[in-house]
């Protein structure tokens, strides 16, 4: 079933604030670059009841965010804006008619740090405390976690995974090898997912791009089996190149080293 989203550019550019609604639902959402925070005084919305996500990068370049719930959002996002530093975007997440109680956004505070904390994408570390099961109504319950199946979309869309889990399909399976590697993985609509079990070079060579992030990377995501640098966890890159070069730790052409069992590339088979 398709689903049509509203996307209103605040200031008239798309690197500004942004609301962002499902078409025919009460969730609003506000997509704010820390740089634009103080041109949402105005947004009298935001002094409401609110869930919001707070996204950026730790200290070694991985991907690092905070969820929280506050009864004023302007207010919270001062004192974060002063203390916090690793942020570089936040969403915000409340209701048209900004009828979200107490209980309800604890409930959506509670159900994002829950889900985020099994996926793993993100350090989580600003999170000291683990929320409880707030107790709603029946009827409560079942708006709360279709608003929450609704941020879920919305921050995916906006191009964070710190809700999403791979799933097992019969995803067609591509494999490559060399300077001891041993990888698999596969290719859909957000890039190319280097699987677990996959056997990674041990060393990076000068021709690498960024051997600082892929460092970062290893420490985070392998483990050391019998001298093998050998992946712990799936791992997302925006294109096969950039996954193969993670792979083998220097330059490669991503559509040519990835291939099927029958020895076709991945150029062969979504390219031509």
């Amino acid at each position: 079933m398709g689903k049509t989203i509203i996307t209103h550019f605040l200031e008239g550019t798309p690197k500004g604030i942004q609301s962002i609604q499902l078409s025919n639902r009460t969730l609003i959402s506000y997509i704010i670059p820390r740089s634009e925070l103080k041109k949402c005084n105005e947004l009298i919305e935001l002094q409401t009841p609110c869930m919001y996500i707070l996204f950026g990068e730790n200290n070694k370049g991985n991907a690092k965010a905070y969820i929280g719930e506050t009864d004023n959002f302007l207010e919270r996002i001062a004192n974060h804006n002063r203390k916090k530093d690793f942020w570089q975007k936040a969403f915000v997440f409340t209701t048209m008619a900004s009828n979200l109680n107490k209980a309800d956004i604890l409930y959506l505070e509670y159900l994002a740090i829950t889900l985020a904390e099994k996926v793993n994408n993100y350090d989580l570390s600003e999170n000291k405390q683990n929320p409880k099961h707030p107790t709603l109504q029946r009827h409560s319950l079942d708006t709360m976690n279709e608003f929450f199946s609704d941020i879920k979309f919305i921050v995916e869309f906006g191009g964070y995974n710190i809700f999403k889990t791979v799933e097992k399909t019969t995803r067609l399976l591509f494999y490559t090898s060399g300077r001891k590697s041993e990888a698999k993985g596969f290719y859909d609509e957000n890039g190319f997912t280097v699987l677990t079990g996959s056997i990674i070079a041990n060393t990076t060579v000068a021709s690498h791009s960024n051997p600082e992030k892929r460092e970062s990377l290893i420490e985070k995501y392998t483990e050391s089996v019998n001298g093998k640098t050998v992946l712990t966890k799936n791992i997302e890159f925006n294109s096969p190149s950039t996954a193969a070069r993670f792979v083998y730790g220097g330059s490669r052409n991503g559509w040519l080293v990835w291939k099927t069992k029958n020895n076709k590339t991945l150029d062969q088979v979504f390219r031509k």
